[in-house]
Order: structure tokens, then sequence, then C-alpha cells
């Protein structure tokens, strides 16, 4: 499931710059926030970063709310898409957080202590 993520800086009142990463999966998006990646090149004074999880392209009809589109944030990231994807995702997020797998420069923006 294609993952786009927005990158945007701005002064308290307006967006001085945007930037956009398309990713093909789940997978990539790890490997783009593991130590080493290149979320580590994220400028420091981001404003926001969002991950935007597209829909299925087959919707659940026997439980509509798996597609049901929401936000989680994290501190300045905001993981927006179907709730079904989001579960997994923070789900894999915790995981790898707890192994170690995740970039200090994510962490950071995500606001969680390491």
């Amino acid at each position: 499931m294609p993952i786009t993520i927005e990158f945007s800086v701005s002064d308290g009142e307006q967006v001085l710059k945007e930037d956009s990463v398309s990713l093909a999966s789940r997978n990539e998006l790890f490997d783009y926030i593991a130590p080493g990646g290149d979320c580590e090149k994220m400028p420091s004074d981001l404003s926001e970063i969002q991950l935007i999880l597209q829909s299925p392209e087959h919707p659940n009809v026997i439980n509509p709310l798996a597609d049901k589109r929401v936000t989680l944030q994290l501190g300045l990231v905001l993981i927006t898409g179907p709730l079904s994807e989001i579960v997994q995702i923070s789900e894999a997020l915790i995981d790898k957080m707890g192994r170690g797998e995740l970039s200090e420069g994510f962490l950071a923006a995500a606001g969680i202590d390491y």
C-alpha cells in the first residue's frame, strides 16, 4: 500500500517549505525511519510530518470500520489513513522502538524519549 510522507516547516503562521517522499510499502517506510535511513536527513526545524496511507483498493465490506480514515498524532508526526493500517503500523512502531530499530530523528519528531 503506497505511503506518502509530507514534511513541512513553518514559522507558526505560515508554511515556509514543504517536501514529500513517496514510498511503495510499509517495509520501505520502516527502512526510511530506521537508523541510517533517509529520515535522518530531515531538517531539525520541522513543524509537522504527515504519513498519509492510501485507502485499500477493495473496501472491507464485512467490517467497514477497518477502512475508516483516522489520524494518529505522535508529537510532530501525524499518521492518516485507514484505521486497520494505522493499528498495524502503530504495533510495528512499538515493536521496532523496543528493538532500537527507529532513528533518533524520527523518535525525536514523534516526541518519544529514547
